[in-house]
């Protein structure tokens, strides 16, 4: 199939997860990725093979010593050939480095430049160093803890990493986009805070106005409940009077069936108490065939080996198997994008440390003085 990105070169120095998840999205749609790493260690990401594994097949890996003189000149000469750059170190490290933006947008003023950090390029928090849960946590991602002064574990989901690689690949392709039409590069600020500020738009937006949240949570059929065989099932009825009205029938429930929303969180408790009890009779086999047939919104709590067997997403081609350069074999997950009924990506395995280097480099031409 044609590819939307085939004939884009990115250039990544990005490592461990948001930037490797930026340039996952971009190398299945076509790009050619090609990974910057330091030579005899690479991404610190590979020190956990499966997880590195899942986020750069599909790339070359180009090892450079970007101290010595000769990794540098190598790097500008990976630069004037790139499209993109993406970097992921702290603000002020690339131009120490020599490769800060403005030399680079001398150097190839067609590059787009991409860089991600944890709070930005600017601002007070700039040069404070945090992890995932730092990030949700000043977000308000966690604003139920703060209200109940909870410490319980806000999960294993690393949701600042994945909303900012999302940023920094739109970002790529709106500045791609403008190049089009002007024969420039744009450079590319993407905060993990700010994008996770961003998704709470909805939840902060109406704080600043004054107005009250929408709590869908307060519904009494929108959460997690356990079935009879201890597996567990959600019910998502966020508001819809007629989602609730089949539920009840379903249940045993006609007393409540004429409940609009308002009445139905008023009774949250009591409601939620009768719903689960009557959940916990049958075993969830049976209570998928209940609630599909009833046209009740729900959904199985899958363990991640459910979800790579589930028959759906095998349907939708989700999961992927191919060659990698040792010989061997690895599954994937693929592309969520449908291009015209095709799949693009995964094209290819991953890469050792280096392991295009001399292919990479000898394709290069020399700069010019």
């Amino acid at each position: 199939m044609s590819l939307p990105l085939a004939g884009i070169r990115v250039i990544s120095l990005a490592e461990q997860y948001p930037g490797p998840y930026a340039t996952l999205l971009l190398s299945d749609l076509g790009a050619d990725v090609i990974l910057v790493e330091r030579p005899g260690a690479g991404d610190p990401a590979r020190q956990f093979p499966a997880f590195h594994g899942a986020l750069n097949r599909g790339k070359r890996s180009v090892a450079l010593d970007l101290k010595s003189v000769e990794g540098k000149l190598n790097l500008r000469r990976l630069v004037a050939s790139a499209d993109v750059l993406m970097e992921g170190f702290r603000p002020g490290t690339m131009a120490r480095l020599g490769f800060g933006h403005e030399a680079m947008a001398e150097l190839n003023p067609r590059m787009v430049y991409v860089s991600i950090s944890g709070f930005g390029q600017d601002g007070p928090y700039r040069d404070r160093p945090a992890h995932d849960i730092s990030y949700q946590a000043l977000a308000g991602f966690l604003f139920r803890h703060a209200e109940q002064g909870s410490v319980e574990d806000p999960g294993s989901i690393a949701i600042g990493d994945l909303s900012s690689g999302m940023f920094a690949a739109v970002g790529t392709l709106a500045a791609l986009f403008e190049r089009a039409r002007t024969g420039e590069g744009k450079y590319v600020d993407v905060s993990m805070t700010d994008g996770l500020v961003s998704w709470m738009s909805v939840m902060l937006g109406p704080v600043m106005n004054g107005a009250p949240l929408a709590d869908i949570g307060a519904e009494p059929a929108y959460g997690v409940f356990k079935c009879a065989d201890g597996r567990l099932l959600t019910l998502s009825i966020a508001h819809e009077d007629w989602f609730w009205r089949p539920l009840c029938e379903l249940l045993g429930m006609p007393d409540a069936a004429g409940f609009n929303r308002s009445e139905r969180v008023a009774r949250g408790d009591a409601l939620r108490g009768k719903v689960a009890a009557v959940l916990a009779t049958r075993d969830r086999t049976d209570w998928a065939q209940k609630l599909d047939a009833a046209g009740i919104p729900w959904g199985p709590v899958n363990s991640l080996s459910e979800v790579t067997a589930d028959p759906h997403f095998r349907a939708r081609g989700l999961f992927r198997e191919v060659a990698d350069g040792n010989g061997g074999r690895s599954h994937h997950v693929a592309q969520p994008l449908i291009f015209s009924g095709e799949h693009p990506g995964p094209r290819s395995g991953v890469p050792g440390l280096g392991e295009h280097t001399e292919q990479v480099l000898r394709a290069l031409p020399e700069l010019k003085d």
